[in-house]
Order: structure tokens, then sequence, then C-alpha cells
């Protein structure tokens, strides 16, 4: 076995598990760690950040484009704590983000003795934004815990992981060998639980599914399981893309809404079922079947008349399999699809105009294979109402964190992990101005990601709450803005200004042409109309 410091068998067990970039903010606990990265030489891509929540970002939106895990690097302390917002939005959305920690000397850490960046049982701040973590004790640990860690974050539920290795330990060397890939074990079928929901959806008469990010690698199974049942798919935050948009079953949620209230059977996919369970009401006339990666996620709300628990694809093509024989023959369901879906762009048209045509500009430009990151901005809202998609992966949004500045540095991610189709990233002016400064590390990176900063002055959503629902006692919502196209110029971005929907079309048709850094493109707006009709939609059903 070669003589390797803890940090060179570190490195030398990421690359034998594929992981050949790293996003990182370099500082002393880590030292010995980056040397081993400077040794690994071309092998190892090092995309260093202006700050850690960048780092943790890029991974996240890396993660989230390609589905294999992606790691950073931060110091213990504040370094990581500027990463937790990123972390916990990994975990709400299973996304595999491995965050590797410094920590204070290892015999010392717990004994509050005022070490640099020394934080109050570090561990178990990480323990709660993550399903597994742990802590190096030895140099021959840090092979084995590489591999446990990948395997853990790849089986049941996905989601983050975080090893913790302390400043003394990084540079401690031993007789080490690297550590290949474990096998990635999955739960076996349950025979009855399967044979229990074909029955179940096989009777339906007015089926229904919900997709959630649970349901991306499983396309093709949701597609065959929507045409044999004559089931509506309604995606949502993370379920966009599923079902292509061209599909007339493919339904966002103001359609799902009005669906769940006819429908017999529903069918959750990976997915929380939030809206429906818990807005739209809920009673026993429905039956529920549920799939999911997680055995603890189907029960929590209420528990399902059929849980199928594993992976979405292998257990649908059973259940393809299964289903037939059990499956009532039904008329075709779709010019009653295709006349909802117009009278809901109708609806939508007639409300949030201004949206829907900045959106329908980016998608005539955005190619069907090209990735659209949203915000939690007002044109994020219409894009997961309203914004076709056609291929899963291809519509990132927050899922239930939600949180205000995730957009732009997880774009940068995922335009860094997948520099083979064009990415687009929607901000507002409040969040954009979150993590800005990583304009720095895309074109140092060489980034070719498209932002579109649309500046109304405020934190709109805010300022509309306040207006609308505080007799107008506006407070702590208006903003300064930079002149963005003057901002992204003085990093050495392309940069541009577009008014009109079709001056937006030119600037992203110049900005997707550009492959060896970012472009922005400032648009100034007024005030949005709302598209909250559309998203706090009242109970349905139930008493």
């Amino acid at each position: 076995m070669p003589n390797m410091t803890t940090a060179e068998a570190t490195v030398a067990s990421l690359l034998a598990h594929g992981i050949e970039t790293i996003y990182a903010l370099p500082g002393v606990h880590n030292d010995h760690f980056f040397d081993a990265l400077f040794k690994a030489g071309e092998r190892v891509r090092v995309v260093h950040t202006r700050h850690e929540q960048g780092a943790a970002y890029m991974a996240l939106g890396a993660a989230l484009a390609t589905d294999r895990p992606q790691p950073y690097v931060v110091v213990p302390g504040p370094g990581f704590l500027n990463t937790s917002a990123a972390l916990l939005t990994a975990y709400s959305m299973n996304a595999p983000v491995l965050a590797l920690i410094g920590q204070i000397p290892h015999a010392d850490i717990g004994r509050g003795l005022g070490h640099l960046h020394e934080i109050k049982d570090q561990a178990g701040i990480v323990a709660r934004l993550v399903d597994h973590s742990a802590l190096v004790h030895s140099p021959a640990d840090a092979p084995k815990l590489i591999a446990e860690t990948i395997r853990a974050m790849r089986e049941g539920r996905p989601g983050p992981a975080a090893i913790e290795c302390a400043i003394d330990m990084w540079g401690r060397a031993d007789d080490i060998a690297p550590a290949a890939p474990l096998p990635v074990r999955q739960p076996a079928i349950d025979e009855d639980a399967t044979l229990a929901a074909a029955k179940l959806l096989g009777a339906a008469e007015r089926p229904l599914i919900f997709c959630g990010g649970g349901a991306q690698g499983a396309s093709a199974e949701v597609t065959a399981l929507s045409e044999m049942l004559q089931a509506p798919v309604m995606g949502y935050r993370r379920g966009r893309g599923v079902l292509t948009s061209r599909n007339p079953f493919s339904v966002t949620l103001p359609l799902g809404r009005e669906l769940w209230g006819e429908a017999d059977v529903a069918f959750g996919i990976g997915t929380h079922m939030l809206y429906p369970f818990l807005q739209w009401g809920l009673d026993d006339e429905i039956k529920v079947v549920r799939l999911d990666a997680d055995p603890e996620e189907p029960a929590r709300v209420r528990k399902p008349d059929a849980a199928l628990i594993g992976d979405a694809q292998t257990i649908l093509k059973r259940l393809l399999e299964v289903l037939p024989a059990h499956n009532r023959k039904r008329a075709s369901r779709k010019a009653e699809m295709e006349e909802r879906q117009a009278k809901l762009r109708n609806r939508m048209q007639e409300q949030i105009a201004p949206q829907l045509a900045f959106l329908e500009a980016i998608r005539a430009e955005l190619p069907e294979n090209g990735i659209f990151v949203d915000e939690v901005t007002q044109m994020g809202f219409a894009a997961r109402l309203a914004m076709p998609f056609y291929q899963p992966r291809t519509f990132l949004s927050p899922g239930y964190q939600d949180n205000l500045g995730w957009g732009f540095a997880t774009a940068l991610g995922v335009a860094d992990a997948r520099r083979d189709v064009p990415v687009v990233s929607i901000n507002g002016d409040g969040g954009f101005l979150y993590t800005a400064n990583e304009l720095s590390t895309a074109v140092r990176h060489r980034i070719p990601l498209v932002a579109i900063v649309f500046a109304d002055g405020a934190f709109g959503n805010v300022r509309r709450i306040q207006e609308t629902q505080f007799g107008n006692r506006v407070i702590a919502s208006d903003l300064a803005n930079p002149d963005f196209v003057k901002f992204a110029d003085s990093f050495g971005a392309a940069a541009e200004r577009a008014r009109t929907p079709e001056e937006l079309r030119g600037a992203l048709r110049r900005g997707f042409a550009r492959r060896d850094g970012p472009t922005l493109i400032e648009v100034p707006v007024g005030q949005f109309p709302s598209p909250w009709e559309f998203i706090l939609m009242p109970k349905i059903r139930g008493a």
C-alpha cells in the first residue's frame, strides 16, 4: 500500500469514485488538503469561489444537473456556517452534495478552548443538515469514510452528506489504499404492495399522478403509466419535465388542484404531496398510492392505501408489467385535457401576461435540452406555473426551502457541470445580490452561464404582501441597486440591457452563443401582476 497523507488518500478516493471537480474556498484548516489537490494535477479541477456559500451552491447546482455526488470543501466554524443554507437546500432537494469540512485540532474537539474557527458541537449542527456525517479519526479512516459516505448518499432517500477532518489530521501519513466504490443496495420490490397498487390504479375511474424530484429519473415510465391510465401528471417545483409539456396530460399547480377535486385515486411518485394533502383537502373518498425512496415518507400525513418503497424507475418498470392485468378500459381523455389546458392558458394570459411574455421569449431561445434555473421571484413563480419544459432535469427549482438568493450561484454550478448545454438563470434584483460577487468566479473559470436580472427596485413579493395585506404599510422592501450592466462589466463579464421580450430574445441569442464566460442581461421592469391566485388556492375537497 502506498504511503499517503489523509489528504492525499481522500483525493485519491474521490478520484476512484469518478469525482474530478471540487468547489472550494481555501483556508488554513485545509492547507494539506489543497496541497494534495495541487499534487493531483490535472486529474482534479478546483473551482474556487469568492464566498463559502458560492462553493456550496455551485456543488448543489452540479449535483442537481448531473445526479452525481459533487463535493465542496470549506474551513470550520464561520466557513461551514456560510454554507449551511445551501446544505439545507440540498437536503430538501435530495441532492448528492458532499461537504468536506475542516476542524480544529483533533484532540481538542469539544473542549471549548477557543481555537480559530472553533464552534460548539459543529458535528451536531452538521448532523441536522444531512442524513450521514462522519469525522476522520486516522489516515486509514479517510478512504473508508469516502466510500461509505458516497454509498449512503445514493441509498434510500438520496441527499447530502458531510465529512469533517481536523487541521492536524489532513497531513498525517500512513500506508493507505484508496477505496473503490461500494455497491449501492436497493430494497427488494415488494410484490404484494405492487399488486395492491396495480389493483387500485387499474380500477380507478379518474386517476391522478403527482411527480416530485424523486421521479426525475423515471420519465419514460411515468409517460407510459400516464398513457395506460389516461391519468394527468402534475409537477410543480421539482416535478416539471418528467412528462413533457407537449403532452396535454402534463399539468401544473392550478389544473392539478382542479383535477384533485375529481380524482378517485392519487399516485404520488417521489413527492411530499404537500399541496393536495395540506392545502387542497383530503377525505376518505380518494385512495392514495405512494412511491418513495424514504420508507417514512408515505405515511407522514395519512397512511396510504398502498406504499411502494425504493427507486422510482425500478418499481415503475415492475408496476407497468403487473398493471395491464388489472387495468379497466377507459376512453381517451386527450380532448378533455387539451380543452382544460387551453382554458387555463387563457386565464393566466388575462392575469400574468407580462411575465408570460418574457417567459415565452426565454423558451423561444433556450433549446429543449437547455437548463432553466429559477429563483424566488415573480418570474420564477410564473415559470413554475406556465413555462413549458420538455425533458427531465431541465427545470431546477429550490423545492420546499424556496430560499431567496439560491439561484445565481446554483446556476453557476449547473453551467460548470453541464458545459454541453445552454443554461439560463432568472433572478430578481433582490435575490441576485445575495451571490452576485460570484461573477468573479464565473469570469475566472469561464463559466458560460446566461443570467437574467429582472430589476424592479424592490423585494417585489414582500412589497406586494405589505400593500395588499397590511394596508400599504410598506417597510424594508425597497432596494438601492447598482447599474447591473456596469456591475457585470467591471468583472469582465459580457452584459447588456433588454427592455422588451423581443430585446431579451436577441440578448439571449448572443449570450448562448458565447461559451467562454458569463453573460448578464438586466431587464428593467415595473411591478408585475400577482400570480398568487394560481398558487395559494383554497380547499377543494373534504369537509
